[in-house]
Parts: structure tokens; sequence; C-alpha cells
């Protein structure tokens, strides 16, 4: 079956080598550098079509498929049950309410799909076009310069490095939904995991003069859930405090008994998230601020990988913010049976 992976890596490989016969016309363009842009011309192009043709095409098309079957489905049933002329209106009335509904649904998706689409063509094509600007440079003579080319191959390898973490963010969120990856659960110490996150994050966190404080006020903070994922949700928190917060600022994490659930909160002193933005900060590439996010770094996928995280442990990522009063993130985890006393 030609489906969109199939469409995607043909066009792939046919703009990749126009690409490269293009090139190998110019007796600069050695072999080695050849089969690297051959590389990037045919990641990037993969992943933008491959992308564009599943949420534009081949999606939908799969859903019109299904509904098609669905209909012909129900007009098997309603002759074999010898349904009256009114009884099958009735029904039939339903089944059109319900599919404008999903009809409904699916136009106010598609604004966000348009904005995704936009958002992840641009998230792509910046580091790669960084990286040819680099490369073609060289090109042009810089190579010969060993100071400038270590420089610039330099840069381009930062580039491909966020390419590649954009990717694997993305995989993660894909994997996450379709529940190809499970939450390996264990029992584990929860000011443990925090305080190594934040000992990985002191030298960024100096460099801004920003303190951080750890407040335990459980009893006893053992939880019972994946170390790793929510190692990355502490991360992620803490790092976007930083980032965003205030020079010279805190950033508070608190422990909490909630009955049969341990509260961690995340508060920091910053600028505060405004109202308006505050309940689509959890989606993908959603940015308050576009121009400063982009030079914080970052894929713009970090808050929702949390919330996919913490929704997969069964709770919820609760943000509370106010202009010029910082933000407050929290969410609770299942306390371990180790916690309870004989």
């Amino acid at each position: 079956m030609f489906n969109s992976r199939s469409a995607s890596f043909l066009l792939s490989l046919i703009i990749s080598v126009i690409t490269c016969v293009f090139l190998s016309l110019s007796e600069a363009v050695e072999g080695s550098v050849l089969s690297l842009i051959f590389l990037l011309t045919f990641s990037t192009s993969f992943l933008t079509i491959f992308l564009s043709l599943e949420f534009l095409v081949y999606r939908d098309l799969r859903k019109l498929y299904k509904l098609f079957n669905q209909i012909s489905g129900r007009k098997v049933e309603m002759r074999k049950n010898n349904l009256s002329v009114r009884q099958v209106g009735k029904k039939l009335f339903v089944y059109a309410n319900m599919k404008q509904k999903e009809v409904d649904k699916l136009k106010k998706l598609e604004t966000f799909r348009r904005e995704f689409l936009a958002d992840i063509s641009h998230e792509l094509t910046t580091p790669v076009f960084a990286a040819q600007g680099f490369i073609h440079t060289l090109l042009d003579g810089a190579i010969d310069d060993k100071n400038v080319r270590k420089k610039f191959l330099k840069k381009a390898g930062k580039s491909l490095d966020s390419l590649n973490a954009l990717v694997q963010d993305l995989i993660t969120i894909s994997q996450m939904e379709t529940g190809e990856i499970r939450m390996q659960k264990e029992d584990f110490d929860m000011e443990y995991l925090i305080s190594e996150v934040l000992d990985q994050l002191e030298n960024k966190a100096s460099k801004r003069n920003i303190d951080f404080k750890l407040n335990n006020k459980s009893s006893n903070p053992t939880v019972f859930a994946d170390y790793h994922r929510i190692s990355q949700v502490i991360t992620n928190l803490v790092d976007n405090a930083i980032k965003y917060g205030n020079s010279k600022g805190n950033i508070e994490l608190t422990l909490e008994d909630k009955n049969d659930k341990l509260e961690v909160v995340i508060k920091d002193d910053g600028p505060g998230i405004p109202k308006e933005h505050q309940s689509r900060i959890f989606q993908r590439f959603y940015r308050i601020d576009k121009s400063r996010s982009r030079e914080k770094g970052g894929t713009g996928l970090g808050l929702s990988i949390v919330k996919h995280i913490i929704e997969a442990h069964d709770s919820d990522i609760i943000l509370v913010s106010e202009n010029g009063k910082g933000s407050l993130f929290k969410f609770s985890l299942e306390k371990s049976v180790m916690n309870e006393e004989v």
C-alpha cells in the first residue's frame, strides 16, 4: 500500500538526488561533503513531507474510509432488523447529528493543525538551514582557514544537535500518544531525585544568580512512579523557571503529603504567565514570546512532554500564575506502599 511513509521516502530521495547532482557539477564540492548534504536534505525533506501528508491527506482519508464502512454497516443492520421508515429516519438523524459534531470538532482542530504544521516546518528547517549556511561558507573558501573551519564546523554541529533534540522530543510525544511508551514505575525517594536535578542545573542557575530552595514537608517522600520520566518533568519545569524567571530570583520546590499522594510544587518569582496564554501553554510549540523563547533555546515541546508524562501517572499538571507574581506548577504522585507503617 502506497502510504504517507512511502510517498515521503520517494519524494525525499528524488529531492536529495537532484540536489546532490546539481552540487556535484561544482569542482569545489567534495564527495564527503556531498554525502553530508545528501543526509541533511533527505532527513529534512522526509520529516517535512511525511508530517504534511500525514496531517493533511492520509489521516483524513482514513477517517472518510472508516465513515463509509460505518454507514454501510448500519444499512445492513437496518435491513436485517426490518425497521420502519420512521425508526430508520430517527436512527439516521441521530447518526447524522453525531457525525456533524465530529465534523465541527475537526473544523476546530483545523486551525491548530495548520499552526502545528507551520511551527514544525519552521522548527525543522531553522537548524538545517543554519548548518547548510555554515557548510556553504566553508565551501566558498573559508575551509582553508583552520580557525574559521573549526569554528563553523562546531556551529554546524550545534545546529544538527538542535535538530536531533527536536526529532527526539517529537518521537517521545508521538510514542506517548500511541501508547508505545509505558511508565516503568518503581519506588524511589522524591527528595533525592529533586536534589539530583538541582545539582545538574546549579551551574545554569548560578549564571543568572538564581537560588534554589527545597522544602520537604512530607514524613516520607517515597513515591511509586517512573524515575526517569519524573526526572524529565522536574528538569523541564526547573529549567524553564531558570530561563524565563527573573535574574537574582528564587525557585522554590515543595514536597507535601496529600492523603495517599505526594504533592510536588515548583514555584518561581518571575514575571508570570499572562492569563490569555495559560490555557495553551502545554500545547506543542506554543510560545508566549516566540522571538524571546527561541533566543533561550529549547525545542518548544518541554511542557507538552511534561503534560503527557504526568497524565500517564494518572495525575494532572496544574498551573497557577499571575502577571508580575511568578508561576507555580504542581502535580501529585502515588505514594509508595513502603510508606505504610505495619
